[in-house]
């Protein structure tokens, strides 16, 4: 498998879940603003949506968008338990945090790193991800992750774009449990090599 990725973006989130299954990877990496990969290709001819992340599956296609692909990843290795069983409750509770992280939290993050956006407009984005984050941070209390003790591909996706907040601005000290859970998952092997690999490991 292939994975189109940008150093630090929602990307970094697949990439530890392939890493987290023991899955080998060959990394493609792209310049968004560009639109080119790597190897000077044209990124849009690999996903028309123009963002990352992408994977190059075995048999050539291409899937996109972060939720599904790192249900996909983790599917190939059901013994990682990355992801509950399909047709479990427990599998649909991992989507709807997936589906929480990707519209409440992720999609807030982006008129932040822009600095076209305005002053209200910040602020607003601001206080809805310390709204966002509150129910988080209850959820944490007691907890190494997001569903106890087991890392899932949520809590991948979680710590990928909470690790955001640095590069914007955005103060989380009110949310001790995230922060710890954010200590937690970045000391873990399979992050670190991700992040090693993608250039962003401190």
């Amino acid at each position: 498998m292939k994975l189109y990725f940008s150093p630090g973006a929602c990307s970094l989130s697949p990439h530890i879940v392939a890493l987290e299954a023991g899955l080998d990877l060959q990394l493609e990496k792209v310049d968004i603003r560009k639109k080119t990969t790597a190897n000077g290709g044209d990124f849009f001819a690999v996903n028309p949506k123009g963002y990352v992340p992408a994977i190059e599956l075995p048999n050539g296609e291409v899937l996109t968008e972060g939720p599904a692909i790192v249900q996909y990843i983790a599917d190939q290795r059901p013994d990682s338990k990355l992801v509950p069983p399909a047709g479990t409750l427990e599998r649909y509770r991992v989507q709807e945090m997936l589906g929480y992280i990707n519209s409440e939290i992720h999609k807030s993050y982006s008129p932040l790193f822009s600095d076209l956006t305005l002053a209200e407009v910040r602020k607003e984005k601001e206080t809805l991800l310390a709204k966002r984050y509150a129910l988080l941070e209850a959820r944490l209390a007691g907890k190494d992750y997001l569903f106890g003790e087991q890392f899932t591909v949520a809590d991948a996706y979680l710590f990928t774009v909470t690790r955001w907040a640095g590069h914007v601005k955005l103060d989380l000290s009110a949310f001790p449990n995230l922060e710890a859970f954010q200590a937690r998952v970045a000391a873990r092997p399979a992050v670190q090599a991700a992040m090693k690999a993608e250039g962003i490991a401190k």
